[in-house]
């Protein structure tokens, strides 16, 4: 009987292991920095949400004002921290990611335009639908132009 010979895959390689552990120990900053932001953002969120809820089949204006509101901030954001300062290595996982991540809430925008078409609300579903995504990339745009704006006066 022939002894098989030692398959090379089979095993803990030590130094994929060891840089895999390495990549643990430097993203779990990131990783809680995520975290905390979208504690904080999904707070803020709820608590919008608390104080003007959509009634039922009525159009969600507490959604749109978060959506709307948070993409703009992120537009303001992004522009503040690549162009006019390089901020700690965390602040863009902590306020982008986190935060405004957390604040926003597009998963609840599809589950209202589900909701409105669901209570025969279809204008309303379809019209939501619709200027959503065109108000968050306006607000989004414009905070960065006037962000960048603000900059090249601060900076002249």
């Amino acid at each position: 009987m022939a002894i098989p010979e030692p398959d090379v895959t089979v095993g803990p390689d030590l130094f994929v292991r060891r840089r895999r552990s390495s990549a643990v120990r430097e993203q779990a900053p990131v990783v809680a920095a995520v975290a905390l932001g979208g504690a904080v953002g999904a707070c803020a969120r709820y608590g919008i949400e608390l104080a003007w809820p959509a009634p039922s089949g009525g159009f969600p204006w507490a959604t749109l004002l978060i959506n709307v509101s948070g993409c703009a901030l992120m537009g303001a954001l992004m522009v503040a921290i690549t162009e006019l300062w390089v901020g700690h290595r965390l602040l863009r996982p902590l306020l982008g990611t986190g935060v405004l991540g957390g604040y926003t809430m597009f998963s609840t925008f599809a589950s209202d335009v589900d909701t409105l078409a669901a209570a025969g609300q279809l204008a309303r579903a379809v019209i939501y639908l619709l200027i959503t995504p065109v108000l968050v990339l306006v607000a989004t745009w414009t905070t960065a132009a006037l962000t960048r704006r603000l900059i090249i006066r601060r900076t002249a």
